[in-house]
């Protein structure tokens, strides 16, 4: 799942951490073998055409359609450059979000007035996330699949229960 709990959440009074990212199906490595590919096989139909003059009205056709998509994966990694970050602590939730252009959102509530609510339908995806306090309602992991999303609501209605104060 593209998302990581750190820190003991079985524990309410300790301090948990939960880092959400897009989910990245192309490494690095595995975007510049796709466009080496696709290079050498755009090439292929040109070897016959070698020393003729159609090659070079046909050449720039095929390079244009390498750099769209080298361009099109290019861009799919500037905007997936988004991550959330959510403390929760003891006494307050924090929410952090950074946006692929680089500016930061945040939100902070009390942690017993925080509450994570999932819209089945209205959103702008299915089972879409919030977080409610402080008079705000903040979408969170709205990149994540609808079944991480239904795992995530789950996870975090059960790190978002108040601390139960030791009886003694």
């Amino acid at each position: 799942m593209p998302y990581k709990w750190t820190g003991p959440r079985a524990e309410a009074d300790q301090e948990v951490t939960l880092s959400l990212w897009p989910h990245r199906s192309l490494p690095r490595r595995g975007f510049a073998a796709f466009v080496l590919t696709t290079f050498t096989l755009i090439t292929v139909p040109l070897y016959p055409l070698l020393g003729t003059a159609v090659l070079w009205g046909l050449l720039p056709f095929l390079l244009l359609a390498v750099g769209g998509v080298w361009w099109a994966l290019e861009h799919s990694y500037r905007t997936a450059r988004l991550s959330e970050v959510l403390t929760i602590a003891p006494e307050d939730v924090h929410l952090v979000r950074t946006n692929p252009r680089g500016d930061v959102q945040e939100w902070t509530c009390n942690r017993y007035w925080a509450q994570v609510n999932m819209h089945d339908q209205g959103g702008p995806v299915a089972h879409y996330l919030t977080l409610k306090g402080a008079g705000r309602e903040v979408e969170i992991g709205a990149f994540l699949s609808e079944d991480e999303r239904k795992v995530l609501y789950g996870e975090l209605a059960h790190a978002l229960r108040p601390p139960t104060p030791l009886v003694g």
